[in-house]
């Protein structure tokens, strides 16, 4: 009978029954395998949280791009409105307005609205095809305001006033400041997304990592009984997760990159159209800048390497038990 080699004269890697393997051989495959049910189901499972990260992320971008571009188009622009009063020539002090809109410091340009723009102005709410002629209509002026360009309100008015009493001067700071609040709102809105996101990312890698910890059991055994650390098991297991984590994330972002380049190319079809004009001018184009691509991708890169610390750290937790 063959005599059983002893513990102390187990074949090591180099060798098997005293044949030494060829180095094409040696380390073929990794400890944690890595075509598994439960490594496939984590990629599926970080590839949908990255494409929803993305989704959230790409559209808070958006929603600060277009509300960054309407608050410095109303900023850069005032509105005078100038009502018809009883005994006082509405032209006059329409000219009146515009004279001394001019020679304020800080605004570029003046322009006075006709009556027939002006009435085309309530046509959205009042229709066609209706009679102005008897009904007080305000004439509507615009001033552009120079970029960072101060201009003293509270002068403007009194001066105004005294050109013209029932004109009233609009510089749109509530319509800013509500679009500011709603600003912040979505961004607050998109980081609670974003947190809940990678709490279910962390949730379901722990639960992962106990599945391949229990199917490896007794890899993990023999590499103890050989005297290998938790950290060396430890860090075999964050590459095998950071490979599945990166692998999930740029599939997943790869989705969202296509869905908002559908979304811009949808936009390009219907520009030009009543509906297509309404939603780019209240949602913008739906085309992220460059920066923001790169902001997507290094959120998927962030979800891998979460993947691959979560995993970690339940590893380290669940051979504490084992030991």
């Amino acid at each position: 009978m063959n005599e059983m080699p002893s513990p102390g004269k187990l074949p090591g890697p180099e060798s098997t029954a005293g044949r030494p393997l060829p180095p094409t051989a040696r380390n073929v495959s990794p400890i944690v395998p890595r075509s598994t049910i439960s490594g496939r189901a984590l990629i599926v499972v970080v590839a949908i949280m990255t494409f929803l990260a993305s989704i959230t992320t790409g559209a808070v971008l958006l929603v600060r791009a277009s509300a960054a571009e309407w608050q410095s188009d109303i900023s850069s622009e005032m509105t005078i409105q100038v009502r018809p009063a009883q005994g006082r020539d509405l032209e006059r002090d329409v000219r009146a307005v515009v004279e001394a809109l001019r020679v304020t410091p800080g605004i570029l340009d003046v322009r006075a609205f006709s009556d027939q723009e002006s009435g085309r102005l309530l046509e959205p709410w009042l229709g066609t095809g209706l009679s102005l002629n008897d009904l007080p209509v305000p004439r509507v002026i615009v001033a552009r305001v120079a970029p960072g360009g101060a201009v003293g309100m509270s002068d403007l008015r009194e001066r105004l006033a005294q050109v013209a009493p029932s004109a009233s001067v609009d510089d749109h700071r509530a319509w800013i400041e509500r679009m500011r609040t709603m600003t912040n709102a979505t961004v607050f809105a998109g980081l609670g997304v974003l947190a809940l996101v990678i709490m279910a990312t962390v949730i379901s890698v722990s639960f992962a990592t106990r599945g391949a910890m229990a199917a490896n059991r007794p890899i993990v055994e023999v590499l103890h009984f050989v005297g290998a650390g938790d950290r060396y098991i430890a860090n075999r297991f964050l590459r095998h997760f950071l490979r599945l984590g990166l692998e999930g994330g740029l599939i997943g972002v790869g989705a969202a990159v296509l869905l908002f380049g559908f979304a811009e190319s949808i936009g390009g079809w219907f520009s030009g159209t009543p509906v297509g004009d309404q939603f780019a001018a209240l949602l913008g184009t739906f085309s992220l800048r460059p920066s923001g691509y790169l902001v997507l991708v290094a959120q998927a890169m962030l979800i891998a390497i979460i993947t691959a610390w979560s995993s970690r750290q339940t590893l380290l937790a669940t051979l504490a038990d084992v030991d």
